[in-house]
């Protein structure tokens, strides 16, 4: 009986320690959850920004770009998948790369050849676990991301697609990311980034007269644009940033729900471990409990043998 109760104070003492790691990962993620939504939030007014500004050229003039036009020389598509550095973020990681190899296995059934890039150690070890090459990866930074690691990500991927090779170049990315709803919510996401399709661009020339204002209605006229030196060049300038402020965007959506997730899971990880520590407990008093009668059975009996001798 001695030694189930050493068994099960020692039980005690490891899972404790295990309830203390887990609950100050759980405040560290939870006071860190608060900039990544900041960051996120106030990245957003600049992106919506360049995204009005990438319309109003498309909008008001009839450019084609190499940004938003499809290749057809290569059948090489780009793959960036955004996952954790580390673990202990619950499922999160896992989403991601299960919606990953949907989006790969999905491709090669349509005759494309995945070009795998990635951000996060989760992936890379992934990835490289299962024998898939990665053209590129970046690590170190999934919950904190950096303005630098998004303007050099913008500028790799733009490079690849912008290359006429077709051995080298992509005709297309594919971002796989999470995007942050909620503290509670968070849900994967599997977009084309490239070529870029411009929302709400009129297509007769009804609705881009309107857009331009001279639609009855005023309240319904856009400002007419004038683009200096011209509409080409703002455009080689604008789509770029855009491209970098959309996938700082995706990685800062990351960021926050990667911390969201660490901290519901760590909340559970800790639960559970109070769970297992009063479940020991009650274990070690039934085995005291038990030793404790038993060693008055003996004495008793030991009493009852002297007294019949």
């Amino acid at each position: 009986m001695g030694g189930q109760q050493r068994i099960y104070k020692q039980r005690i003492a490891s899972t404790t320690t295990l309830a203390k790691v887990f609950r100050a990962m759980e405040m560290i993620a939870a006071s860190r959850i608060g900039a990544a939504r900041r960051a996120a939030t106030e990245a957003g007014p600049y992106e919506k920004a360049l995204t009005q500004a990438v319309a109003a050229v498309a909008v008001h003039t009839d450019l084609d770009h190499p940004l938003t036009e499809e290749r057809e020389d290569t059948n090489r598509v780009a793959v960036l998948v955004v996952a954790s550095d580390r673990g202990m973020a619950g499922a999160y990681s896992a989403t991601i790369l299960r919606e990953s190899e949907k989006l790969i296995a999905d491709l090669r059934e349509d005759d494309y050849e995945p070009v795998v890039y990635t951000f996060g150690r989760r992936a890379s070890a992934y990835f490289r676990f299962r024998g898939v090459d990665i053209e590129r990866e970046w690590e170190g930074e999934s919950d904190s991301p950096s303005p630098e690691t998004a303007r050099e990500m913008a500028n790799v991927l733009l490079e690849r697609f912008l290359d006429k090779d077709p051995e080298t170049g992509v005709g297309a990315l594919h971002l796989v990311y999470t995007r942050f709803k909620t503290v509670m919510s968070q849900v994967p996401e599997v977009r084309q980034m490239l070529p870029l399709t411009v929302v709400d661009v009129p297509e007769s020339d009804e609705e881009r007269a309107t857009e331009r204002g001279f639609a009855d209605d005023p309240s319904l006229a856009q400002p007419e644009y004038e683009f200096i030196p011209s509409a080409e060049a703002v455009l080689d300038t604008l789509l770029p940033l855009y491209v970098e402020a959309r996938i700082h965007n995706v990685l800062l959506q990351s960021a926050a729900s990667e911390l969201a997730s660490r901290q519901r899971a760590m909340h559970t990880a800790t639960d559970n471990a109070n769970e297992l520590i009063t479940k020991y407990t009650r274990l070690a008093n039934s085995a005291r409990q038990a030793e404790i009668t038993q060693e008055i059975t003996e004495i008793v009996g030991g009493a009852d043998a002297l007294n019949a001798s």
